[in-house]
C-alpha cells in the first residue's frame, strides 16, 4: 500500500487518556478576545468603579501595555458575558479606547460566581466600608445556600462542616467572624449614613450601633446630626440604640443627645493652624512650633512661680 494512502493520526498520551470533560474544561480556560460591548457588570456588584487617580494610572498603563491580566466572565442567558473579575480593567480599557479584551470564560452557577467575584475583589488594597459590607453579605448568602444544597455527583465542595457561615466568610480576610458580622450590619444603614461612613464622617463603631435604628429613626438621626453639626461618638450611638429599643427615640431626643458636649472636647484646647502661623516663620514645622510653645509655657510657668513666692 502506498505511503500516502495511510491516514493515521498519532496522539500524545495526554490526548489518549484525557476525558471529553477535561478537554472541554481546557477549552473553556483558554483566553479569548471578546468585544467590550459584549461584557456586562456583575449583577449587584458591590465594588465601586471610580474615575479617580488610581483609575487614571490604570488607563495610562492600558494605553501603553494593553490589558495584561485577563478578565474572568461567564456566559449570560440573554447573550454576552457577565464579568466576574475585572470590572476596573474593563472600565480602564473603555477609557483607553480598546475594542476587545482578553477574557477567560467559565460556566459557573450564581453562588460560585458570587464567591469568586467577592474573593477576587477583596484582594484590592483600598476597600470602602460599604463595599466590604455588601461583599461580605453577598458571600454569606451564597455560602448559606451552598451549605443547604445537595451535592452533585463529583462536585468538589469546600469543607464547611462545623463552621459558622461568618467564619467561612472571614477566612483569608484577616477579619474575625464577629467583625464580619459587624460589617454586614452596615448594610442596614440608609445610603446617606453609609456614604458618611465611607467618607469617614461617621466612625465605624458608632455606625454599627446606628444600624439598629429603623429607616425612619435613621432619617431623624441624620437630621439631628446635621442640625447640631456633630458626629456621633460610640457612647452617643449606643444610647440612641438603647432609646430606640425602649421606644423612646425621636428627633428631639436625637437632637438633645447629639447637642451634648463630648468629654474629649471638654478636655482639650484646639488652636487653629492659621492662628499659630502668624507667630512663626514659614519654615517652621508643626513639631518645631509645638516645641517652641512648650518652651515658652515653661518660661511663663517659672515666672508665675517666682511672682507667687514674693
Amino acid at each position: 500500500m502506498p505511503k500516502n494512502s495511510l491516514n493515521v493520526s498519532l496522539k500524545g498520551a495526554d490526548d489518549i487518556f484525557s476525558t471529553e470533560e477535561s478537554r472541554q474544561e481546557q477549552q473553556r480556560e483558554q483566553v479569548q478576545q471578546i468585544p467590550i460591548g459584549e461584557l456586562f457588570p456583575f449583577k449587584n456588584h458591590p465594588f465601586k468603579v471610580l474615575d479617580d487617580e488610581s483609575m487614571q494610572r490604570t488607563v495610562e498603563s492600558v494605553e501603553q501595555y494593553g490589558v495584561l491580566s485577563p478578565l474572568i466572565a461567564r456566559p449570560r442567558p440573554e447573550g454576552g458575558y457577565e464579568i466576574i473579575s475585572g470590572h476596573r480593567r474593563q472600565h480602564a480599557a473603555q477609557l483607553a479606547g480598546l475594542d476587545t479584551l482578553p477574557v477567560i470564560v467559565r460556566q459557573m452557577d450564581d453562588d460560585a460566581a458570587v464567591l469568586l467575584m467577592v474573593d477576587s475583589n477583596l484582594q484590592r488594597e483600598n476597600i470602602l466600608p460599604s463595599e466590604r459590607a455588601f461583599a461580605y453579605k453577598m458571600k454569606l448568602e451564597a455560602i448559606e445556600r451552598t451549605v443547604g444544597r445537595p451535592k452533585n455527583v463529583g462536585q468538589v465542595v469546600p469543607d464547611y462542616f462545623g463552621k459558622r457561615s461568618t467564619e467561612i466568610v472571614a477566612e483569608g480576610t484577616g477579619e474575625s467572624y464577629k467583625q464580619v458580622q459587624r460589617f454586614i450590619r452596615l448594610t442596614n444603614l440608609i445610603p446617606e449614613l453609609l456614604d458618611m461612613v465611607d467618607e469617614k464622617k461617621i466612625a465605624f463603631n458608632p455606625a454599627v450601633e446606628l444600624s439598629y435604628l429603623d429607616e425612619s429613626q435613621q432619617r431623624d438621626f441624620l437630621e439631628a446630626m446635621q442640625d447640631t453639626q456633630n458626629a456621633p461618638s460610640l457612647s452617643q450611638a449606643q444610647r440612641l440604640k438603647k432609646l430606640a429599643q425602649e421606644g423612646h427615640f425621636s428627633y428631639d431626643v436625637a437632637f438633645a443627645v447629639m447637642g451634648e458636649e463630648k468629654k474629649d472636647e471638654l478636655d482639650k484646647v484646639v488652636i487653629k493652624n492659621d492662628t499659630l502661623r502668624k507667630y512663626f516663620p514659614r519654615s517652621f514645622t508643626p513639631k518645631q512650633m509645638e516645641d517652641t510653645i512648650i518652651k515658652l509655657l515653661d518660661q511663663w510657668q517659672r515666672k508665675q512661680q517666682r511672682q507667687n513666692e514674693r
